[in-house]
């Protein structure tokens, strides 16, 4: 007998522009928590009340370890439109917000993808080393999931 599964592995990429030139990356796994399965649930097979499309990249400032259970950012600061990318054929889809300078200034330690652009269902949560954006600064989120 044949057995398949499906599972979702997701990771950000954070690109830190200061005005000098200087570039700073960072790179890190994420979780998808247990409001984002339901997501994909409900997306896929509630034709009653389906939610609405993920679209929004939250970063913040909290540093508790991610968890299943979380539905929110522990200590929110910013959230911004992204932009959806998936190549049909492919099992890659990623979200990408950007920060211009002036916007999301802080010692940022949290992510996380959302529905809404306010509130909404958190598909996933991350908390990395700390990046430090000053007001100068612009910085780029990419959120890359690969399903299989």
């Amino acid at each position: 007998m044949m057995e398949e599964g499906m599972s979702i592995k997701g990771s950000i990429t954070l690109v830190l522009a200061k005005p000098t030139g200087e570039v700073e990356v960072v790179h890190k796994d994420n979780i998808i928590v247990n409001g984002g399965f339901d997501f994909v649930a409900d997306a896929i097979g509630n034709s009653g009340s389906r939610p609405g499309v993920m679209g929004w990249i939250a970063v913040g400032i909290g540093t508790t370890a991610a968890a299943a259970t979380q539905t929110a950012l522990v200590t929110e600061i910013k959230r911004n439109a992204a932009t959806y990318a998936h190549t049909a054929g492919t099992k890659v889809f990623t979200f990408t917000a950007s920060y211009a300078a002036g916007d999301a200034t802080g010692a940022l330690t949290e992510a996380g993808v959302f529905n809404a652009a306010t509130a909404g269902i958190m598909f996933d949560r991350v908390v990395f080393p700390v990046v430090n954006k000053g007001v100068d600064d612009s910085l780029t989120a990419v959120f890359t999931f690969t399903m299989s």
